[in-house]
């Protein structure tokens, strides 16, 4: 089967490598795909943009495309599983209705109290005066969010009452732009996050192996928040016994409420959780699509074949699949990231040494990069994801960083310290 994947990060470029370990997977095309995609054996990347929906439906249908598997929240959220469906393809990807668990973050908190799902305080607010006022009442630590889709770096976790009402004011005056309109007040939970994402037919829901990633740019998780710097799974922390408490108490209440609401929800529902110090958790959002870059450590480890799980999602009979299989052992991912990200940064920085890197058994997978007359350049905030795949985390991290040593271009920066919670568990 042909399968087209959208989208041109790191995650996409997984899900292609993963696809194509199948037998069944002719070939794979990658809208518009990366630096990475451009250069596998049996993957081409056709330059459309992921908002081209008459063009991605035009060459889907031409080609004789099986399956379109989207990658990123925007198209999802702007009804690119809509269009498709409609055009008779077979799409792996939440409709509009269902995208809003992500598109909107005040949408998606409603949705946890009518279900009953476990979550922070929060209060949502669409002027910045009254927002304010909320936090001024309620007091520090707090974390602000941007309502609707912002790359990963809406949520400002607020240490200080004036980094508040900066961040309130900031969306307010259209740092975010429409995303902005509403802003989620949250009360601060302190513990370890860890990202649960789930395969569902909208009936049936099975978890993929819990990760940890690293969303803050500095080491010892300070500074702003980004896409994401790192991640390994499984994590240690998502104990078997906690992953049934979430799976009855956070996935199928989900799924439930969804169905109640009339949403047919076929595609990956990821739960973002914090795991209090006393072991309980809270659900701090939902996403609608495969983490970045949680994908990018959960894969590698996957048995069973990817396409076998997506298809059986898009056709509703997930229940009647054998449970997933899983190779032993753990993953771990570190980003290479432009120097200035998750701010301004410069692109077109040469890159070299990916191939050393394989050559110490890591796993390259490219995000924000591009080919241009056969050299391999930087074009994004997250360049790469160094994958590293052991016996366990330590021997996965020690294999991710073994690899990124290998890679440099002008202004690289990554965190040295992926990993760095296990000690305060294990």
């Amino acid at each position: 089967m042909k399968v087209l994947v959208v989208g041109n990060g790191g995650r996409e470029h997984a899900l292609a490598w993963k696809l194509l370990q199948s037998k069944q997977i002719e070939q794979v095309t990658c809208v518009p795909g990366n630096g990475g995609t451009a250069t596998m054996s049996r993957c081409q990347n056709l330059p459309l943009k992921v908002d081209d929906f008459e063009g991605i439906s035009q060459f889907a249908q031409k080609e004789g495309i099986s399956l379109v598997v989207v990658g990123p929240e925007v198209p999802l959220a702007n009804g690119i599983s809509d269009y498709l469906l409609s055009r008779g393809l077979m799409v792996f990807g939440p409709t509009k209705a269902g995208a809003q668990i992500e598109a909107s973050k005040a949408w998606a908190k409603a949705l946890m109290q009518e279900a009953g799902i476990p979550t922070a305080h929060a209060a949502v607010f669409n002027q910045a005066t009254a927002a304010i006022s909320y936090v001024k009442e309620h007091g520090v630590p707090i974390v602000v969010k941007v309502d609707g889709l912002a790359a990963g770096k809406g949520v400002i976790v607020a240490q200080k009452l004036d980094r508040a009402i900066e961040a309130i004011e900031a969306i307010f005056q259209g740092q975010f732009g429409s995303a902005g309109r509403f802003v989620v007040i949250e009360e601060y939970l302190k513990g370890q996050e860890v990202s649960v994402l789930a395969l569902t037919d909208g009936f049936t829901i099975r978890p993929l192996l819990p990760a940890q990633d690293h969303k803050r740019i500095g080491e010892g998780d300070t500074g702003e928040n980004t896409g994401g710097m790192g991640a390994y799974a499984p994590a240690p922390i998502a104990t078997p016994k906690l992953m049934e408490r979430i799976q009855k108490q956070v996935l199928e209440k989900a799924i439930a409420a969804l169905r109640k609401k009339g949403i047919d929800y076929r595609g990956v529902l990821y739960a973002g959780l914090m795991i209090t110090p006393d072991g309980d958790f809270k659900v701090l959002e939902f996403n609608c699509r495969f983490g970045d870059p949680e994908t990018q450590v959960i894969l590698p480890l996957l048995e069973t074949p990817l396409e076998e799980l997506i298809l059986a999602c898009i056709e509703q009979r997930l229940a009647q699949m054998p449970p997933i299989a899983w190779k032993p052992g753990a993953a771990a991912t570190v980003v290479a990231a432009s120097a200035g990200y998750p701010g301004t940064y410069e692109k077109n920085k040469a890159i070299v040494g990916i191939l050393e890197a394989e050559a110490q058994g890591a796993i390259v997978f490219h995000a924000g990069t591009k080919l241009q007359e056969q050299k391999l350049l930087t074009d994004g905030g997250r360049v790469l994801n160094v994958t590293g795949v052991g016996e366990n985390i330590e021997q996965a991290l020690a294999r991710a960083y073994a690899g990124i040593k290998c890679i440099n271009f002008e202004g690289m920066y990554y965190r040295r310290d992926i990993g760095h919670r296990l000690k305060r568990i294990g």
